[in-house]
């Protein structure tokens, strides 16, 4: 990990959990971002970290894929089955499979060992914002925060929450924020760098399917058959379009 201390501090402290057992790597993460306005506690063991990663509000949790007890995949599976806190994934070689494994189940983002402490703070950032929604104080709701009804799927930017058939659907910010592009250009297809664009806040490689990783669970959650979907339609080489099932003319 590259350090450069001449980063801008952050207006307020920020509760993060890094679940790592390199020790020294923890150290490193936690002397530069404290003096940015990250308060950081450290786990070093999976198991121990899974439990203290939903005992307590975290702004988000770092997670590494190769721990003592449980490994980095089953400490996410523990984490998303009560809390929707963004977990930004480490990988020691950067592994596509660890990556694709990561996002199914749930992780926000990824990050080879490899990276750069400015690269940390950006992803840290972005996955952070994807949090605090903001609210009106006064005037008519305006397109950021009004419901967003798509047939039996509403959906609450505000709140951030989302309801489909009645049932409340349990989403990543990433997933959210992904449904909420989707919904506000419903009936119009969104090509994958442009929800990238998006959903992430940063430049990715034109390889990078991690957007189609998010569908497929988005998919699952909204209870979506990809062979005969009723809200998300793929379009070869355009992307994705979400559609109302209560039409026929589309």
């Amino acid at each position: 990990m590259n350090t450069n201390p001449s980063e801008p501090s952050l207006p307020e402290t920020r509760r993060l959990l890094v679940i790592d057992d390199d020790r020294k790597l923890c150290r490193l993460i936690r002397d530069y971002l404290e003096p940015l306005g990250y308060s950081v506690a450290l786990e070093h063991d999976g198991s121990a970290g899974a439990v203290r990663a939903v005992a307590e509000p975290w702004h988000a949790v770092i997670l590494d894929v190769m721990l003592p007890g449980l490994d980095g995949f089953q400490v996410l599976q523990q984490i998303r089955r009560t809390s929707d806190v963004p977990v930004l994934m480490l990988t020691a070689r950067g592994d596509e499979a660890d990556r694709i494994v990561g996002l199914e189940i749930g992780a926000d983002d990824y990050l080879p060992k490899t990276f750069s402490s400015r690269e940390l703070l950006a992803r840290l950032r972005a996955v952070t914002r994807r949090t605090q929604a903001p609210r009106s104080t006064s005037g008519p709701a305006d397109q950021s925060t009004e419901e967003l009804v798509v047939g039996p799927l509403r959906i609450q930017p505000e709140t951030r929450t989302a309801v489909v058939d009645d049932r409340p659907m349990v989403l990543t910010p990433v997933e959210f924020d992904l449904l909420v592009s989707l919904a506000r250009a419903r009936g119009r297809v969104r090509s994958r760098e442009q929800l990238l664009d998006e959903v992430r806040d940063r430049n990715f490689d034109v390889f990078d399917r991690s957007i189609d990783v998010h569908i497929s669970a988005l998919r699952r959650k909204l209870g979506d058959d990809a062979k005969a979907p009723r809200f998300i339609r793929t379009l070869r080489s355009a992307g994705y379009m979400l559609v109302d099932p209560n039409r026929t003319d589309l």
